[in-house]
């Protein structure tokens, strides 16, 4: 089973079975959260997430698409873990980042989310669908 944690190892989860979506977002909220161009998130069903170990901090703000999306990071290393969106209440979206072992290359990504909002200097993924926004 794929699992992820956070860089100094408190926090430490599991996911069953092959990632429903693998997606980047491109939305503002995503880039300031990762503190990056995007993130990189699998979504897998919640029935097949697992907390191992720890407890994660959340924070919980309102995305671009004006809906919840409750953050869980490492509260002592800051590590971004994963988020549940109001919008899809029966998944958990994974940062593909706090994976181990290589567990986020998946090969491919399915599908870009926010491209309106893709910085200038990143091209669209090769193959990916486009999606201007999400969930609005």
């Amino acid at each position: 089973m794929p699992q992820g944690s956070c860089l100094c190892g408190q926090i430490v989860y599991e996911f069953t079975g092959e990632p429903t979506l693998t997606a980047l977002c491109h939305c503002h909220a995503c880039q300031k959260w990762c503190g990056a161009t995007s993130s990189s998130n699998l979504l897998v069903p919640r029935d097949q997430f697992k907390l191992l170990q720890g407890t994660p901090n959340t924070f919980e703000a309102r995305g671009d698409s004006g809906k919840i999306n409750k953050r869980s990071f490492c509260g002592n290393c800051g590590t971004n873990l994963f988020g549940e969106l109001e919008i899809m209440p029966d998944f958990v979206g994974i940062k593909a980042g706090a994976l181990d072992g290589g567990a986020a290359d998946y090969g491919k990504v399915a599908t870009e989310f926010y491209t309106e909002s893709r910085l200038s200097f990143c091209k669209a993924i090769d193959g990916a669908k486009q999606e201007p926004k999400f969930g609005n």
